[in-house]
């Protein structure tokens, strides 16, 4: 099935729709969410994306990172694709947005409206193997060390979206 992205201004304003490659193909602007989420030590969840990802696949990155689609809220997309990919619901709260892009390789670029969400979880996945390889909890402090040592193990959209979180809070 084909997936679609939102094209957008700086604005937020709807330019139309794209096929979701062709998007990061051409580098366009397009709606997005990443959600971040914690367990009560205040250790950040990553999930390491499913091998079989066209793009980025192996590599660590946050919670869940996808795209609205037309007619959708950001939180309706966050909420749906936290039940699709890791099997779970729990509350999110959008703490900022922003725009960023990112070079992921093979020609593909993340241009990206994104809208950050924050929520806890503390129980059990049910992760969508197509999606997701397996998840982790990892103090921010061990993220960051990780991170200085072995860059190429993490997304780029991720480190980007983490150093903006970082400014936040």
């Amino acid at each position: 099935m084909e997936e679609f992205v939102v094209l957008v201004n700086s604005a937020d304003e709807v330019l139309g729709l794209m096929e979701k490659q062709q998007a990061h193909i051409n580098g366009l602007l397009h709606r997005a969410f990443s959600v971040f989420l914690f367990n009560n030590k205040g250790e950040m969840l990553l999930q390491k994306r499913a091998s079989e990802k066209y793009h980025s696949p192996n590599q660590w990155t946050n919670a869940v990172c996808s795209h609205p689609r037309n007619g959708e809220t950001y939180l309706d997309g966050a909420k749906r694709r936290v039940k699709e990919e890791l099997g779970i619901d729990t509350e999110l709260s959008e703490k900022f947005n922003f725009i960023y892009k990112a070079d992921v390789g093979s020609g593909l670029w993340e241009h990206e409206l994104d809208h950050v969400f924050v929520g806890n979880y503390e129980s059990d996945f049910n992760l969508n193997k197509n999606e997701v390889e397996e998840v982790r909890y990892i103090s921010m402090e061990d993220l960051d060390k990780e991170i200085t040592e072995n860059p190429e193990n993490f997304t780029e959209w991720f480190k980007i979206i983490l150093e903006e979180y970082k400014h936040h809070f």
